[in-house]
């Protein structure tokens, strides 16, 4: 194995174990699950710095360790769309890598700060469609006789809406003074 894949390989691991332990400093909203927290920003560094493999595994492993440190199960498919699909396709921000190193590069922190921004919208955007679908499908009952796809929109949106601006606020402050951040070594 090459140094860069072994090191890629190491920098998922430890950013996995940071996102959860940033999920564990966060704002506890409902007893069913969700809570604003900076579980996001190092599925979105690992996007950014290593690409679409390197995100989405460190989703992946984000969200397995949620489920094995206490993660709300009612089922075995609500669990694969909540944690393993939800914090999975988060590492889809890597769409946005070319230009926003390419920003980084140029030092146009204006680019960096719209890049950033619209990687965090599309990061979050995905995670809260995957809740949202769990809360559909496995949590009607809580909905009572109001529709079920606006209490699990308003439902899952009360946490992710402000975690997502959160993500997006702290990722531009942390990636435009200090882009080193988003480039691996070579």
């Amino acid at each position: 194995m090459d140094k860069k894949k072994l090191l890629m390989l190491v920098e998922i691991a430890i950013f996995a174990g940071i996102g959860i332990v940033l999920d564990q400093f966060s704002f506890k909203l409902w007893a069913q699950g969700g809570s604003i927290s900076f579980v996001m920003l190092p599925i979105m560094l690992m996007a950014i710095r290593w690409g679409l493999t390197a995100g989405l595994a460190t989703g992946l492993i984000i969200g397995v360790l949620q489920i094995m440190f206490g993660g709300y199960i009612v089922h075995w498919f609500q669990a694969i769309l909540d944690y393993g699909l939800a914090f999975t396709v988060v590492g889809l921000v890597a769409v946005i890598r070319k230009p926003l190193l390419q920003a980084a590069k140029s030092v146009d922190k204006k680019k960096m700060t719209i890049y950033i921004v619209l990687g965090a919208l599309l990061g979050g955007s995905l995670r809260f469609i995957s809740h949202l679908l769990a809360g559909v499908v496995f949590f009607k009952e809580y909905a009572g006789d109001d529709n079920v796809w606006i209490y699990s929109i308003i439902y899952n949106g009360s946490y992710m809406l402000p975690a997502t601006i959160l993500t997006a606020l702290i990722a531009v402050l942390l990636f435009t003074t200090a882009p080193r951040l988003l480039q691996t070594f070579k």
